[in-house]
């Protein structure tokens, strides 16, 4: 039997059923040097979460290195893995089952990357599997034939780029910042970008720091959130790179062409690595440079085990490459905050002179003046100071309106008692698709003509909220003659011209003016602060800015008006002071000891296999503090939609227990977690529960 397994600890008797299949005491001829290849297998359980040994037979010497992927024998089954070593002995004291293929000679796995996915495994508590599923693309044989027969010219670019630091020099540390780079230094940095558009936005900052690392003979590897931000970034880039020393890696091009850059860097064709979350493991030869633009964007997290986060898959590839680092956004979140804080990460800011002469000018509908001369702004859709903004930018310029729903009514309440509709088959929230639609479930889609509430047997309905079809058709009447553009949901569009019309537009679904929005109307900021979420605050301020940065400078009229209550977060804005509230909100984190003071884990699944985790968990792990892990839970988790709320017998709700971890103590913590995990799946003595590690939305 096969398998010498790297954790001797978790081998037991019982667990004979994870492990390569008995080879025969007489074999294939070995190769004649290290005959012994450490393979990885792609399986997703925890128990197989280690590589295993494998003999290589002789006709597989040349091919089977370190990097390619292989099949091999695995309990009467034929995986998919990789070979991640060549050795000239086995510590297992018996026989080893031999390589069964080489699927591709090409070595897609390389050595750095491998490491980084079992550090981004280790500290997300996953398997190697997991993550590797995410760093190497899925293989296209019709590239790879064209790479080996040569159809695949892979010409390499000069990494020369043009340097030019002009738009760095209005912010402090901006000019220094890219000079090291260019000098071969690895800074890290974190950017408060002032402007989202034209010669001075952040694609042109981002474009010229890599410019400056690849006049320095090094790569670099930029993410960002979505294809808008990718294209934006790529169009600036092309200014001052050569085009084919670029390479794109997102799933929205498809997996040829993914492949082939994937190819193009992985042979040092290219030198520039940019795209959507999976380019943070882009093998780019001689890393000097990785930059992840708005780190707050919730794309950025991975929606696949281990939930791995582009921020710290990039701060953890810094550091082991021992590359440059740079976080750029229109504000700061806490976690970058912290990196400050700690001395990890040098600010790069624009001074309060720069700020004003760039930024639009900002007002609240809420403020005391504004509540002197309208009365009603507070209750108001569209206050008197936001319609005439808008009115008065229409005259220059494209208004963006900014909305927080989507739809035309995406929920409807009673009329008598306010309270919300729901569908009287799956309890789902009712809305309507259209003025002249009738009401349906947004769950079931079942129709509601016949409603008739719960609470008070009232049969009439009101419209909840206003999406964003709704707005639009209300501006289009407020503002007769007028376009009206809407971008949101599946029609989302990245640009818009510079002639006058209304965007109106949901969060982050904004439109890029190549010469910037006359005005912007930011409504519904009172539902967006009030989420029941720990950052419901800090990712409002970063909507807001993200917005407030495709507007003209104040000097050219630029006006950006908020309609929300006075609080710290519209106080942001106002003073435009991203840092400061960044700085606050981190403040009361680490009074409260929340995230990002502390890591947070969150176990989840039936009440029984929640409690078997934490009784395995607690009885496993040892912390440095010697105290115990804070904790609460276990709690049932509302799962809206996933069962009928009049049959709650059916089906009992899965309940979380959440763990609160110190930064000391988590190195510990996480691989008591990955090892529970591990024998629980290895012994099935209990169901299988979801482990995920700083959930941004489990607070």
């Amino acid at each position: 039997m096969a398998g010498k397994e790297t954790q001797p600890s978790l081998l037991q008797p019982s667990l004979l059923q994870g492990f390569p299949d008995r080879a025969p005491v007489t074999g294939p001829r070995l190769a004649a040097e290290n005959p012994v290849a450490r393979v990885v297998l792609e399986s997703s359980l925890p128990h197989l979460d280690r590589p295993f040994d494998y003999s290589v037979p002789a006709e597989l010497a040349e091919s089977a290195v370190p990097g390619v992927r292989v099949k091999v024998k695995f309990n009467g089954q034929e995986l998919n893995g990789y070979v991640i070593e060549r050795r000239e002995s086995s510590d297992a004291a018996h026989p080893l089952t031999t390589l069964h293929k080489v699927v591709s000679p090409v070595a897609v796995l390389t050595p750095a990357i491998a490491e980084l996915a079992g550090s981004i495994a280790a500290r997300y508590s996953g398997t190697l599997s997991d993550v590797l599923r995410t760093a190497v693309p899925p293989r296209v044989a019709k590239v790879e034939k064209e790479l080996l027969s040569g159809d695949l010219l892979l010409e390499h670019a000069t990494p020369d780029g043009v340097l030019d630091a002009h738009a760095w020099g209005m912010y402090s540390n901006g000019a220094p910042f890219v000079h090291h780079l260019a000098g071969g230094g690895s800074p890290k940095a974190v950017l408060t970008a002032l402007q989202g558009y034209g010669s001075d936005g952040w694609p042109a900052l981002v474009a010229s720091a890599v410019a400056a690392v690849r006049s320095s003979g090094r790569g670099a590897v930029v993410v960002v959130p979505d294809y808008r931000d990718l294209d934006q970034l790529e169009a600036a880039l092309s200014k001052v790179l050569a085009p084919s020393d670029i390479a794109r890696l997102t799933a929205d091009d498809g997996q040829t062409p993914r492949y082939r850059n994937f190819l193009r860097l992985l042979s040092g064709a290219a030198g520039v690595a940019i795209g959507t979350r999976s380019a943070a493991y882009a093998p780019v030869r001689d890393l000097g440079l990785v930059v992840c633009w708005d780190d707050g964007d919730d794309l950025h997290i991975e929606q696949r085990a281990p939930y791995a986060h582009t921020r710290e898959v990039l701060l953890l590839r810094a550091e082991q490459e021992n590359a440059a680092c740079l976080m750029a956004s229109h504000s700061r979140s806490t976690e970058l905050q912290r990196l400050v804080e700690m001395q990890w990460a040098v600010p790069i800011e624009a001074p309060r002179t720069v700020v004003r002469s760039t930024v639009p000018r900002v007002l609240n509908t809420a403020d005391s003046f504004e509540q002197e001369r309208d009365p009603l702004a507070r209750i108001a859709r569209l206050p008197g100071a936001a319609w005439r903004a808008a009115k008065e930018g229409l005259e220059r310029g494209p208004v963006l309106v900014q909305v927080a729903r989507a739809g035309y009514a995406p929920s409807l309440v009673c009329e008598a008692c306010r309270e919300l509709a729901r569908c009287s088959a799956c309890q789902g929230p009712l809305a309507v698709s259209s003025n002249s639609a009738l009401p349906a479930c947004r769950w079931c889609s079942s129709p509601a003509p016949q409603w008739r509430c719960n609470h008070c047997s009232g049969t009439k309905l009101r419209r909840g909220a206003a999406g964003v079809m709704r707005t639009a058709e209300e501006l289009g009447r407020a503002f007769p003659g007028k376009a009206v553009v809407t971008s949101s949901g599946e029609h989302i569009k990245a640009t818009v011209p510079d002639s006058a019309a209304l965007v109106v537009a949901t969060v982050g679904a904004e439109p890029v003016a190549p010469h910037g929005y006359s005005a912007a109307v930011l409504l519904d900021g009172n539902s967006l602060l009030r989420r029941e979420n720990l950052r419901a605050g800090e990712d409002t301020v970063r909507r807001w800015f993200n917005a407030a940065a495709l507007v003209r400078p104040a000097r050219q009229g630029g006006l950006v008006v908020i309609t929300a209550d006075d609080t710290a977060a519209t106080g942001a804005l106002l003073r435009w002071d991203a840092p400061g509230y960044a700085s606050r909100e981190l403040a009361l984190r680490k009074e409260l000891q929340l995230p990002p003071a502390v890591r947070v884990a969150s176990v989840t699944g039936s009440r029984a296999d929640v409690v078997h985790f934490s009784d395995a968990l607690e009885a496993t792990i040892h912390v440095p503090s010697g105290s115990k892990l804070r904790s609460a839970g276990p709690a049932p988790v509302q799962l809206f939609g996933s069962a009928s709320q009049d049959s709650p017998g059916d089906t009992e709700p899965d309940v979380r227990t959440l763990y609160f971890i110190p930064y000391g103590d988590a190195a510990e913590a996480t691989r008591a977690m990955r090892a529970v995990k591990a024998a629980s799946a290895a012994k099935r003595i209990s169901g299988p529960v979801q482990l995920r590690l700083d959930g941004v939305d489990v607070l």
